[in-house]
């Protein structure tokens, strides 16, 4: 990984009451790189892309976001951190009365005092990228999902970030838009020279696209390495993942107790 970080979490912990959510995390997400966080349903992925966002703040450890202590920042240094990051979140999360332009335009008017002859060029250059200019005067409801999923993204460029993060971008989407996102994301990375974070279950996709892989479960990183690293992969968990084995450390029941003895000994509960 290279030595210019953007992004790096050194021993992060992180409880919600008593129940500990992330144990010892170390992640580091280089300038200019795609970096994908893979594992099972809640393993902690998102919660990792909030404690980035400071939506939380780590229980134990340091969590720097170019340069600074997410965990320290008050409240107007943390909203100036965050007008440098770009969140498209899981289903896009669109303004539903807001049509295309004003959802891509919503960050240029929040957060800048240019003019609107200005904000209108960059809306427009912002959708070209994803190409959905001529879509501008669409409503979300008039939009498939893989036209929302794009929306969202050229709202997350808007600003122009440092970084992007993505909390399942490929979720729900047929196979011609899955791949079109996914180049998207790759495409945008490279042309804007920004670092992508991706928190996605979409394996095959991911790894065409990405530089890095972590893999987290029960709230450790458990393997780690470059798309290659991970195809060749002999640890069970990582194996099991990547090629959908029912067979693996992964079991499909929950734990219980023998099946015959819980049906044939065990009284009926009283209603």
């Amino acid at each position: 990984m290279s030595s210019e970080l953007l992004v790096k979490l050194t021993d992060v912990n992180f409880t919600y009451d008593r129940r500990p959510v992330l144990k010892g995390i170390n992640m580091q997400i280089p300038r200019g790189k795609v970096v994908a966080i893979m594992g099972l349903s809640g393993c902690g992925k998102t919660t990792t892309l909030r404690l980035i966002g400071g939506q939380l703040r780590a229980t134990a450890g340091e969590v720097l976001v170019a340069g600074k202590n997410v965990g320290e920042l008050d409240s107007d240094e943390l909203y100036a951190l965050r007008r440098r990051m770009g969140m498209l979140f899981q289903f896009g999360a669109l303004f539903t009365d807001m049509s295309v332009y004003d959802n891509v335009a919503f960050q240029l008017h929040e957060h800048t005092d240019l003019p609107e002859e200005l904000v209108r060029d960059m809306v427009m250059m912002k959708l070209h990228a994803v190409g959905l200019r001529g879509a501008h005067d669409l409503m979300p409801s008039e939009l498939s999902g893989g036209m929302a999923r794009r929306v969202a993204l050229a709202r997350a460029i808007a600003l122009d970030p440092l970084l992007i993060m993505y909390d399942e971008p490929f979720a729900g989407l047929d196979p011609i838009s899955l791949s079109i996102v996914g180049e998207l994301i790759r495409t945008l990375n490279n042309a804007l020279g920004i670092s992508s974070i991706v928190v996605t279950h979409d394996i095959q996709e991911s790894l065409k696209i990405v530089d890095y892989v972590y893999f987290v479960s029960e709230g450790r990183i458990v393997a780690e390495g470059t798309p290659a690293d991970i195809r060749k992969s002999d640890q069970p968990y990582v194996h099991q993942f990547i090629w959908g084995e029912a067979d693996g450390p992964v079991s499909y029941h929950y734990p219980a107790r023998p099946f015959g003895e819980q049906i044939y000994r065990e009284a009926p509960r009283a209603r």
